[in-house]
């Protein structure tokens, strides 16, 4: 998949406590990135994914999706929602390009 939509840089939600403090899952998801660079020579950044499932959930019933259908995507919106956090914080430069 790297390859096929030629990927230039991976973005990795990082679950941080509510007080920004790192957990056993932040310690996990840091390894995870580690491990990602290492195998794709490519920058890997960990971004804060603090309450985006939970904005994903409200973004969802606002929508009307059927809860069966909510339960089938949350974790694709929340991933979105990291992503678009990323690079709107690239983007009015409070992360530079080259940040890992």
């Amino acid at each position: 998949m790297i390859r096929a939509y030629e990927v230039k840089e991976i973005v990795v939600g990082l679950p941080l406590r509510m007080s920004g403090a790192e957990g056993t899952q932040s310690e996990k998801m840091t390894v995870f990135a580690q491990q990602l660079r290492e195998r794709y020579e490519l920058p890997v950044h960990l971004w804060d994914e603090r309450l985006t499932t939970a904005e994903a959930q409200r973004v969802l019933r606002e929508s009307e999706i059927s809860t069966k259908r909510r339960g089938q995507v949350v974790d694709q919106l929340a991933a979105v929602l990291i992503l678009q956090s990323f690079m709107e914080n690239r983007q009015s430069g409070k992360i530079g390009q080259d940040s890992v």
